[in-house]
């Protein structure tokens, strides 16, 4: 038994040294590894998405503050526009329409995002 035992651990040195350990994968370079970074962090898709997302918020403020606040501030008698509507109290001035367009603002591009999660969702995009 000890003669065999010998032989195993004989035969297990051997097959250690005839395994030849992976090779580390070949050496990328910076531009190589920095368009897998791209391609795996789907950086061009956020970059896309963060500049539409500028624009679209940029869009929604101009319809709030140019078509929507002038309407309301129509509908209330005696204010030309709510977006320019304050409060004085004391020598401070509260810019109380500048907040609410910025609340209807939030509301609108919140909604817009809203359905269009719901729209990629429906087309099994994630």
């Amino acid at each position: 038994m000890p003669k065999e035992n010998e032989m195993l651990e004989e035969l297990k040195k051997i097959r250690e040294l005839l395994t030849t350990p992976p090779t580390p994968p070949a050496r990328k370079g910076m531009m190589n590894e920095f368009k897998d970074f791209i391609k795996n962090y789907k950086v061009m898709g956020l970059a896309v998405a963060f500049i539409i997302g500028i624009y679209l918020g940029a869009m929604v403020q101009a319809l709030v503050s140019d078509l929507i606040m002038p309407i309301i501030g129509l509908a209330i008698p005696g204010l030309d526009n709510l977006a320019t509507m304050e409060f004085p109290v004391g020598n401070q001035s509260f810019l109380v329409g500048h907040f609410l367009v910025a609340v209807l603002t939030f509301i609108i591009v919140a909604f817009v995002i809203f359905i269009l999660v719901k729209i990629t969702k429906r087309w099994g995009l994630e």
